[in-house]
């Protein structure tokens, strides 16, 4: 059996007047994310880390923030094309690991809804999703909230 392991990061920005969308939910909060699409930056890293588990490059080549038909797209759409790809090459999802490191809001009441948008999208089960949360204890950029991080790691396997 082949396995392939990924990894994904991400960064935006925190700004008043926009939606901070985290995993497929919008959260309430002052501040959302800046970005080209919704600037989901949990979904982003989960991209990231699917593509490079194949070597597909990462989010910004097949989905280019100079594209303006993905201006303000939803990122479940963008999550649902990377997993195509992934289905494509013939690999499925084995487990995938996650962390959002921001200082507010906290998120841990939203993780379970989050778990099963992105377990149907990538057809596994919610229990093969962890998703973290941590703040920088006011340190650095996150820590002022001016901005937002996630990391994921996906193993994949290749199906017979």
């Amino acid at each position: 059996m082949s396995y392939r392991i990924g990894l994904g990061t991400d960064f935006h920005q925190l700004v008043f007047g926009k939606k901070l969308w985290l995993g497929g939910i919008e959260i309430p909060h002052s501040k959302g994310s800046l970005g080209h699409s919704d600037a989901d930056v949990l979904l982003h890293a989960i991209c990231d880390a699917m593509l490079g588990a194949l070597n597909l490059g990462d989010i910004g080549i097949h989905f280019p923030d100079t594209d303006h038909s993905l201006k303000d797209i939803d990122s479940k759409i963008l999550l649902k094309k990377t997993f195509q790809l992934i289905r494509e090459k013939g690999f499925r999802i084995v487990n995938l690991d996650t962390v959002v490191c921001l200082e507010k809001p906290k998120i841990i009441a939203h993780t379970d809804g989050m778990r099963l948008i992105i377990s149907e999208i990538l057809d596994v089960s919610p229990g093969d999703i962890s998703i973290k949360a941590t703040t920088t204890e006011k340190l650095g950029f996150i820590g002022r909230e001016e901005g937002i991080m996630a990391q994921a790691v996906v193993l994949l396997r290749k199906v017979d």
